[in-house]
Formats: structure tokens, C-alpha cells, sequence
């Protein structure tokens, strides 16, 4: 999951995907091993529509299929209809090859909906059919039904908009344990921490939650999305040039590290989050306190490339590469975050957004 939106900036992805999500008639049956006494709707079909992967490249070797096989329910899981299927920067590395898949694979890895049928270990957990979930962390959604876990499902509040769940799934969710979890409490409230990509996707939501638990935000963003980065309640906004011809920033139109360490005193900050990645990490060390972490999550610039633990030595740093699944490994640490993001989001104290 990153910074650039962690939502696919293809133009032409987001059109496969709005291909798939059009509002159509609900038929569901349900089929497979689990048919004798899985409890669910009356029809699930055995086919669906889906955005299919069988080589990896471009966006243009997702194609949408009309009868690709509907999955089976497994135990201790639900089968949702899906509503609504976010689209992230990440989805581009498995679809480009980057992140190694079995082919042929379904894009996407969150979504939301109701749930058509449930197994008998799930309805034990108290999963019904018809609940409104969200969902992420799940292979494969870039579809009409999705088969989940019953640990991975989230019950949706009314009060919340389900296309704000569906995009709290791996943005949220990866924004919370970024500013809660992954710098090992290395950063304390009052202090600096530095957040690329305020501007959009997973850290537009990470910097309305590193204010809400009480750090100095520090957020870069591009001219296009400087609104944007500022309506986030960062306390300093560093802004980019974009690069000719695209929204993105050209990250050598600032030099970063003087202009950090004079809003810092000198000091640098206590923690950076970094999906940006090639075009950033080396900054991102160099910016560091005494003892400060280099969080870095993403790639959207490219991948960072090794490097020696040397470059740590002059103030004794820390890095971490996390991923989200970690973070959520139970289902109480799971429901724990959705709860804190549902609970801001009615009350305005963070605001949802994708673009």
C-alpha cells in the first residue's frame, strides 16, 4: 500500500474497474462443496464478471472476463457481493509483475458489500448473511463476489458511507498502523515526523491521524494537490514542482533536507513515513533525529534499492519495512483499528477521500 494514492493512477485501470462495478440485477446461488449447508441467498450464479490477469505488463493486460467461475466458499469464511472494490497503487505491482503472482489472478484487495452466504464456522462467529462489510488484505476483488475470511470481514455502521469503508480498507488501515505501530513508539506526541504524499491516498489519511494522536506533521505534496495536503491539518507543508506533464512531483525542484532541518531547529524528526521510495529514501535518512525511525512502506517512485546499515551510524537510526498484514494479525487488532477510523469519521475528526 503508499502515498500516490495508493489508488492506480492508469486512467485506463480505473475505467476497467468502473466497467465491473456497474449497477446491475442481484442473482446469487451459491455452489461448490459448501452448497449442502452453507446458509446464503437463493441464487449466487456460477459465473461472474471480473478484471482477470493472465500475464503480467501494462494496464491493458487486465481484461474484463464475463464468466470467469464465481470462488468457493471455504471454511470459516463469507462470500461477499461486491458494491464496491477499491483500486490502489499496490494493485500496479502485482498487475506489472513486480510483486510476484500465480497466474492467472483477479486484481484488487479491498472491497465491500453485503454478504451472499456465510459457512457454518463463520455464522458461529456471529456473521450473517446480509451484514454490510468492508473488507481488505484479500486477493482478488476487482470482481462481483469475493471469497473472505470471516477474521478479514468488518461490519460497516450505518452512519459510515460504505464506499468511505471500502477505501478505510488498506489506506486507512495502513495509515493507522503507520502512525500508530510500525515506529515502535520511537516518535512521541509533540515531536516532528515527516509524511511524503500528503496530497493524496494512504498518507492524505495519515497525517489527519499523526495529528490526532498529538505529533508535528511535516507533509510534502505536489503544486496540484497543495488543498489538498493543507486541509489534512499538517503543520508545515513542503510543496514540489510537478514534473512536465504530469501530477507528480519532481522531487529534485526542492531541497529538502535544509528546509526540514530549519523548521526542525536542527533536530530533524523522530519518524518519516516513506511510500514514495527511489526518488526519496535517501532524504528521508538524512532528515532523521537522534535515533529516529525511517519508516518506509512503498514504492511508488520505484523500489529502494539495498543499502549498507551504515548509513544509519551518524545518528544511530532505525528502519522498518512493514506490510499491513502484520499489523492486523487478529482479528481484535484488526476490529481495533476499524473501530478508532469509524469512530472518527462520524465526528468529522478524520475525513475520507480518495483520488
Amino acid at each position: 500500500p503508499d502515498c500516490r494514492t495508493l489508488q492506480v493512477v492508469d486512467r485506463r485501470l480505473t475505467s476497467t474497474m468502473s466497467a465491473i462495478l456497474r449497477n446491475r440485477a442481484v442473482k446469487q446461488a451459491l455452489s461448490g462443496a459448501y452448497a449442502g449447508y452453507a446458509r446464503g441467498f437463493a441464487s449466487v450464479p456460477d459465473v461472474m464478471r471480473a478484471a482477470v490477469v493472465r500475464e503480467t505488463g501494462p494496464s491493458s493486460v487486465m481484461k474484463v472476463e464475463h464468466d470467469y467461475p464465481v470462488p468457493k466458499l471455504q471454511p470459516g469464511g463469507v462470500l461477499v457481493k461486491n458494491k464496491y472494490s477499491g483500486i490502489n497503487f499496490i494493485d500496479t505491482y502485482h498487475r506489472s509483475g513486480l510483486y510476484k503472482r500465480e497466474l492467472p489472478f483477479i486484481g484488487g484487495q479491498e472491497g465491500g458489500g453485503f454478504i451472499a452466504a456465510v459457512s457454518p464456522e463463520a455464522e458461529a462467529q456471529g456473521v450473517k448473511v446480509g451484514d454490510r462489510v468492508a473488507y481488505s488484505s484479500v486477493f482478488q476483488t476487482y470482481a462481483e463476489y469475493t471469497a473472505v475470511p470471516a477474521n478479514k470481514v468488518v461490519t460497516v455502521p450505518e452512519e459510515v458511507p460504505l464506499d468511505v469503508a471500502v477505501s478505510c480498507g488498506v489506506q486507512g488501515m495502513t495509515a493507522h498502523y503507520l502512525t500508530h505501530s510500525a515506529h515502535a513508539g520511537l516518535v512521541k506526541p509533540g515531536e516532528w515526523m515527516l509524511i511524503h504524499g500528503t496530497g493524496s491516498g494512504t498518507c492524505q489519511w495519515a497525517a489527519q491521524m499523526a495529528k490526532l494522536r498529538g505529533y508535528k506533521v511535516i507533509g510534502t505534496c505536489s503544486e496540484s494537490k497543495q488543498d489538498i495536503a493543507r486541509a489534512t491539518g499538517v503543520d508545515e507543508l513542503i510543496v514540489y514542482k510537478e514534473a512536465q506533464g504530469t501530477s507528480y512531483e519532481d522531487y529534485t525542484s526542492v531541497d529538502l533536507v535544509p528546509k526540514v532541518m530549519e523548521i526542525t531547529g536542527g533536530e530533524g524528526v523522530k519518524a518519516v513515513i516513506d511510500g514514495i521510495g527511489l526518488a526519496t529514501w535517501e532524504t528521508s535518512i538524512e532528515v532523521l533525529a537522534r535515533r529516529g525511525i525511517f519508516v518506509s512502506f512503498g514504492n511508488a517512485s520505484g523500489a529502494v534499492p539495498a543499502f549498507p546499515p551504515l548509513r544509519f551510524i551518524n545518528k544511530s537510526g532505525f528502519l522498518t519495512r512493514p506490510k499491513l498484514n502484520d499489523y492486523t494479525v487478529t482479528r481484535e487488532e484488526l476490529m481495533s483499528r476499524a473501530n478508532d477510523i469509524y469512530g472518527w469519521l462520524p465526528k468529522g475528526e478524520l475525513k475520507g477521500g480518495g483520488d
